[in-house]
C-alpha cells in the first residue's frame, strides 16, 4: 500500500519527528496511519522512559488567574533554552498551572512528599484493626495502594489531568517528554485562593 504525502505531514506534525521518519513508520504500518502513531506513540514513551533522569536547568515560570479569585504561579523546566522558547512548552506550563488551579495539589511528585509524613500515615494505616488478622506480605500490599489514593489528590503527578481525566498528569508529561525529546518536570508551585490561608 502506498504511503501520501498528506499523511507523511500529518505524521509528522502530531509527533514532531522529521519527514523521512514520519514516513518510514508509516511505510512499517503498510500505510495505516493510526497503526503507525500508535507505534511511534508506544516508542516516544519508552524513550521519555529513559530521559526522565537527565537534567532539567531551563524552563519557565508561569502564571494562572482564575475569576480573580485563584492564582497560580508554576516553574516547570526542561533542558534547553530552544525547548522552553517553544510555544508547545509554554502551552503546556499554562496546562500546568490551570491543573494546580482547579485540583489544589500540595507536593509536585511522590518524592517530594516528607518522608516523616508519609511514614507516619503508613504507621497509621498499617495499625488499623481489620489489617491485623491478615499475613505481613498482604499488608504491605495493602497499606501500599491505601497510600497511593490518600497521596494521589495531594501529588500533583498523581492527580487525574483535567484536560483529559483518562490519563494521570504524569502521563501528561511523559508525553510532552516523548514529543520535545527531553526531560521535563514541573519543580515547583505556589497557589493561592483569595481568602485561604495556608
Amino acid at each position: 500500500m502506498g504511503v501520501s504525502l498528506e499523511d507523511v505531514k500529518k505524521l509528522k506534525e502530531l509527533t514532531g519527528l522529521g519527514l523521512g521518519d514520519a514516513k518510514n513508520a508509516l511505510v512499517e504500518a503498510d500505510g495505516d496511519f493510526d497503526k503507525a502513531l500508535e507505534a511511534l506513540r508506544k516508542k516516544g514513551l519508552t524513550k521519555a522512559e529513559k530521559k526522565g533522569d537527565r537534567e532539567t536547568r531551563e524552563g519557565i515560570i508561569d502564571s494562572y488567574v482564575h475569576s480573580d479569585r485563584i492564582g497560580v504561579v508554576v516553574e516547570v523546566n526542561c533542558e534547553t533554552d530552544f525547548v522552553a522558547r517553544l510555544p508547545e512548552f509554554r502551552e503546556f506550563a499554562h496546562q500546568m498551572a490551570m491543573q494546580i488551579a482547579a485540583m489544589s495539589p500540595i507536593y509536585p511528585t511522590m518524592e517530594d512528599v516528607p518522608t516523616d509524613l508519609y511514614e507516619a500515615k503508613k504507621a497509621e494505616l498499617l495499625a488499623a484493626d481489620d489489617l491485623a488478622s491478615k499475613p505481613e506480605e498482604i499488608r504491605e500490599k495493602i497499606v501500599e495502594g491505601q497510600l497511593k489514593k490518600h497521596f494521589a489528590e495531594q501529588v500533583l503527578a498523581e492527580q487525574p489531568y483535567v484536560l483529559d481525566d483518562t490519563i494521570t498528569v504524569a502521563e501528561r508529561i511523559k508525553q510532552q517528554v516523548a514529543k520535545h525529546g527531553e526531560n521535563l518536570r514541573v519543580s515547583q508551585f505556589k497557589r493561592i485562593e483569595l481568602g485561604v490561608n495556608e
